[in-house]
């Protein structure tokens, strides 16, 4: 587990984080490119920004109707600072599998903050058997979706299955409530909450007696599911969720820029795009594997996650 914290973040297949790899003599990447012609699903509307909230008056009460900001089919920003989600909101409670037997269970990380998690655990023929770690950040442009979300639900719970990990799932605050670098500095506290564990003296005891802390993969390896490289132009849906940020050469979403990405924690990287990514000129939709699982590629996928995870 990485000691410190990093200016940089990673992204798994949420829209929007440019994310570099320089290799070294540790460090294997694999690309893994999946082709088919599709249209894209989602564009950005280019409004202007969400105004501040004025102080509510008799005459002012009701919400506005006017929208700053758009995501088509994702969500939408009224100018009084209002957002309105369109998918992702749907959830479903934590139960057991009866086709995998895998469990699952809802945790709270950090009172404090609320950062929470939904935490996955394979089914154990060798209870003594300690399995690796998949520390999950779901996908959703940092606005919509949730660890509890059926579509992350399933998700997460098949790859605890097929590749036998443990998977714990992050819920952390989203944007455009809560603005990056929130969710950033949540999905650290995560990592640092996990490896707390590593001394069997952590406050889950699923981690406690079951987790592999030689093996640790975030979502030792990283996995990227479908990143959006980011270059050069304006991006309003990052001025939108990330106010603060410094620009397209903000090392924080530009991780190629941080003279610190060599000193990245981790020996091997896999990183998975979709060649016609509406997010990039390159076959398949962004995240078809969540939208239709068991397509060929989608299988594919999920087999080559396992293989991933599973080499020494």
């Amino acid at each position: 587990m990485p000691a410190k914290r990093h200016l940089w973040t990673f992204s798994t297949n949420h829209v929007l984080f440019h994310f570099i790899i320089l290799p070294n003599k540790s460090q294997s990447i694999h690309f893994i490119v999946f082709q088919k012609t599709r249209k894209p699903k989602y564009k950005t509307k280019q409004n202007s920004l969400p105004k501040k909230k004025s102080p509510a008056t008799p005459m002012d009460s009701k919400p506005s109707s006017e929208v700053s900001f758009e995501f088509p089919t994702a969500f939408r920003i009224y100018n009084d600072g209002r957002t309105e989600r369109f998918k992702g909101i749907e959830t479903v409670p934590p139960s057991t599998d009866s086709t995998t037997g895998v469990q699952c269970k809802d945790i709270v990380l950090s009172p404090q903050s609320g950062l929470s998690a939904r935490v996955f655990l394979p089914k154990l023929p060798d209870p003594t058997r300690k399995l690796p770690l998949l520390i999950f950040i779901h996908g959703g442009a940092f606005v919509i979706e949730s660890p509890y979300s059926p579509l992350y639900h399933k998700r997460v719970g098949l790859l605890a299955s097929e590749a036998n990990v443990v998977a714990l799932s992050v819920h952390y605050r989203r944007a455009p409530e809560h603005p990056l670098p929130v969710a950033f500095e949540d999905s650290w506290d995560a990592v640092e909450w996990a490896a707390a564990h590593s001394t069997r003296n952590g406050p889950e005891a699923w981690l406690n007696d079951h987790v592999d802390f030689d093996r640790v993969f975030i979502g030792v390896g990283m996995i990227l599911f479908h990143p959006y490289f980011m270059d050069d132009e304006p991006d309003k849906l990052l001025e939108v969720i990330y106010p603060t940020c410094g620009g397209s050469d903000d090392p924080r979403v530009r991780p190629g820029n941080d003279p610190k990405l060599g000193e990245i924690g981790c020996g091997r990287v896999l990183v998975f795009v979709a060649e016609k990514d509406f997010l990039r000129d390159r076959g398949e939709d962004h995240v078809f594997h969540l939208f239709n699982p068991s397509c060929d590629n989608a299988v594919d996928l999920v087999k080559k996650v396992v293989s991933f995870v599973n080499q020494d």
